[in-house]
């Protein structure tokens, strides 16, 4: 008899824990219940779908052990049916398979942890796994197909400016941080933001107070000095929401040396251009924008949408003179990140390149 493929006993967990469900069972008769249904598998193949059906008792159930891959970046669920991975930067089918109902029982564990709720009048979430990762549920009747569940894993790992680019662009970007510019990371969703985020800031001197304020805490500084600051969606128990905004106002009175903000993506902004028009010098962070001009044109917007009556040319100058560099990133054919362009600012929408194709 050839050895069972991993198909297989993924196939054989799901049959086995759906029949205990059907059968009002708990993990406790898992054993006795795959001997009953596979009695020939061998010892091995035995244990191993014992473990895959208890992991669908507990926790993240049977996308649990995705998130033992460390080169999985997203998990994807599409609706009952397959699980999709993003590995190594490419989109590929996994052997597991959910049915609607484990896939809504998946959507309990996950939600449930935050105290948020998802129904027909509010049919999304957003929020963080305790491991890190951020999710995104969608639920009918705007999910036509099922529900959908998306998983952004949280596998930031400590690269080096070198990994994104040659050896003198990553000292010249070095060279950049040390002495003060006020440097804004671009990219596209997806191509290395927050890592190249990461490499910048661990290039800050170590004797400076460093403030980070993110929406999820990802940044891994290994500084002496840093004071990592979170925001907070509101709560159904009733606790209110701390937005990024305030936590950008509150940074700036907690004598920062450096602030490093994960990303811009609303009127955060406003208060970030008037903070380094007033002295504060140094800051890192990263924006969602097709090129380096682009990211201030995005920039502009997110002032504007702060709603204080300024005009757009008025914006324009003041992003011109906060923003000394902006680096490009994007994600390269076989899903590795490369530093596209490195860019000085010279006016409102426009910019000299320092490096281009900086590999």
């Amino acid at each position: 008899m050839n050895p069972a493929t991993g198909a297989d006993l993924a196939a054989v967990a799901a049959t086995v824990h759906r029949r205990l469900l059907d059968a009002g069972a708990g993990p406790a008769a898992v054993p006795e219940a795959v001997t009953r249904h596979a009695p020939l598998l061998t010892s091995a193949e035995r244990d191993d779908v014992v473990g895959r059906v208890r992991a669908r008792f507990a926790g993240l159930g049977p996308i649990a052990p995705l998130f033992d891959d460390p080169e999985v970046s997203e998990i994807m669920l599409n609706g009952p049916g397959t699980v999709w991975v993003e590995r190594a930067g490419r989109l590929e089918p996994t052997p597991i398979e959910l049915d609607r109902h484990e896939l809504e029982l998946l959507i309990e564990r996950i939600v449930a942890p935050i105290g948020a709720v998802i129904d027909p009048r509010r049919p999304w979430v957003d929020g963080r796994l305790a491991d890190g990762s951020r999710f995104n549920v969608v639920t009918p009747p705007v999910a036509i197909d099922g529900p959908c569940v998306t998983v952004r894993r949280f596998v930031l790992r400590r690269q080096t400016l070198d990994a994104f680019c040659s050896p003198g662009t990553a000292a010249r970007l070095a060279g950049l941080v040390a002495d003060g510019h006020n440097i804004v990371v671009s990219g596209g969703t997806g191509a290395g933001k927050t890592t190249l985020l990461n490499a910048l800031a661990s290039r800050l001197p170590d004797r400076q107070r460093i403030i980070t304020v993110e929406d999820a805490a990802e940044l891994q500084l290994p500084h002496r000095h840093v004071v990592r600051l979170e925001g907070r969606r509101a709560g159904v128990e009733g606790s209110a929401a701390v937005e990024i905004r305030d936590l950008v106002r509150n940074a700036l009175r907690m004598r920062p040396d450096r602030l490093v903000i994960g990303e811009v993506r609303g009127p955060e902004a406003f208060d970030l251009v008037q903070a380094l028009n007033t002295g504060h010098a140094g800051c890192l962070s990263t924006i969602h924008a097709n090129s380096a001009v682009d990211a201030l044109r995005r920039l502009a917007t997110l002032v504007l949408s702060a709603g204080t009556g300024l005009p757009l040319d008025a914006i324009g100058r003041q992003i011109a003179a906060a923003v000394d560099v902006v680096v490009h990133v994007e994600r390269a054919g076989a899903g590795a990140r490369r530093v596209a362009e490195v860019a000085e600012v010279t006016g409102p929408e426009t910019t000299r390149a320092i490096e281009t194709g900086a590999r």
